[in-house]
């Protein structure tokens, strides 16, 4: 029988409700936020959302960074876990692309993943750490509500919005990390993005099947979700907010 120690994170316990709460709030405010600082449809972002992009992506790289290098520490380190290659680590990246730059290939991956696949590490987390106010739970946490706070404040509040070219790019983007972090997976004996096992605590993985259906599974939902969360933007009138040219 598994158990937990004391002072360890549990799922949907207090600490667990609380940072679900401050997502919520943080929604909210942000959407609020965007709504006045946009300009006129298609005529781009002024100083103030860009302003504000600067200082969040600022922000995002603060909290990551300082809690990551914990992660580096001496008895900290392992293989099989401090490395930047969960998706996540690559989704806090690209939120900040999006949030200093507006450029559309950034915002399309803060969109697709930050709206699913980070939502989904708040509702069900694979947090195996200590509780608030460890280290552990800031850094998760954290990262995480940062990640989708992005997507909300550029999608409903500064009024960005995916077409199927952003959609073809992000499942392009993310089929790439796919077959290069399984690739690493096998020679290192590591489960990054959980493409080798499942996670040892509970998530929605365990309604796919045992391994590998549970990641065609998965990836087919993932293709129709994404799908279903870019026909309304496409079925909109009107041009799509956008900051101009694409930076690269």
């Amino acid at each position: 029988m598994s158990h937990t120690v004391a002072g360890d994170f549990v799922a949907y316990g207090p600490s667990h409700w609380a940072a679900l709460g401050l997502f919520a709030i943080g929604c909210a405010g942000l959407v609020r936020l965007g709504r006045t600082q946009r300009t006129e449809p298609g005529g781009g972002f002024g100083g103030q959302a860009r302003g504000f992009g600067k200082a969040y992506a600022l922000a995002i790289v603060y909290v990551v960074i300082g809690t990551h290098l914990y992660s580096l520490l001496p008895g900290q380190w392992r293989i099989g876990g401090s490395l930047p290659l969960q998706l996540c680590d690559l989704a806090w990246v690209v939120a900040v692309g999006a949030l200093w730059t507006f450029g559309r290939r950034w915002f399309a991956l803060t969109y697709y993943w930050g709206l699913t696949l980070s939502v989904q590490a708040l509702l069900t987390p694979a947090l195996n750490g200590a509780d608030y106010p460890g280290i552990d739970y800031l850094g998760f946490f954290g990262m995480h509500l940062m990640i989708v706070w992005a997507a909300v404040y550029l999608t409903w509040g500064l009024g960005m919005r995916p077409g199927w070219g952003e959609y073809r790019f992000a499942v392009a983007a993310t089929l790439v990390w796919a077959v290069a972090t399984s690739v690493f997976n096998v020679i290192a004996g590591t489960n990054y993005g959980y493409l080798n096992r499942k996670p040892g605590t509970a998530s929605v993985l365990d309604l796919m099947g045992p391994w590998p259906w549970y990641v065609l599974v998965e990836t087919v939902i993932i293709l129709l979700g994404w799908a279903l969360i870019t026909w309304p933007w496409t079925r909109m009138a009107g041009p799509r907010p956008a900051a101009g040219r694409e930076r690269r």
